[in-house]
């Protein structure tokens, strides 16, 4: 029974509601940071303008229609429910497969204002999008459904 709770940490939904949200948060800020390191001083400001907009219609465009239908499948789980169901295994991998991606194309290349443009924009997509789970807890929260 403890090793089973040890392997399989379940939670309510409402933590499930706050993790998907967290992590775009917590990883997109990290992405952003990073990439500002690689941007050129001089062209810095105006590649993260370019960052923010490409960033702006990726959430829009791709990242906003995965956050609502990873609300939905969340709110559709039961209490209880391994907290790595946070995301659906199609998405763990699509994860897996962006990490993998970045770190190979730091290996080949050297990071510069290319890379943290791409990286900025990548990270502002997953913070701009993340408003949506935000949005869906901050509603359990002001309805009280949050214990």
């Amino acid at each position: 029974m403890i090793l089973t709770r040890l392997c399989k940490p379940g939670v309510p939904r409402a933590a499930h509601l706050f993790a998907a949200p967290f992590l775009w948060t917590v990883i997109g800020c990290l992405l952003m940071y990073r990439g500002y390191g690689w941007l050129d001083p001089g062209r810095g400001r105006l590649l993260l303008a370019i960052a923010g907009v490409l960033g702006t219609l990726k959430s829009l465009v791709i990242l906003d229609s995965v956050a609502r239908r990873s609300i939905q499948r969340i709110i559709l789980l039961k209490d209880g429910t391994c907290l790595g169901a946070v995301y659906s295994w199609k998405t763990w991998l699509l994860v897996a497969l962006m990490m993998t991606s970045g770190i190979i194309m730091r290996k080949i290349t050297v990071p510069g204002p290319f890379i943290g443009t791409l990286y900025c924009a990548v990270g502002w997509s997953l913070c701009y999008s993340s408003r949506l789970g935000w949005h869906q807890w901050f509603i359990l929260f002001k309805n009280n459904e949050i214990a």
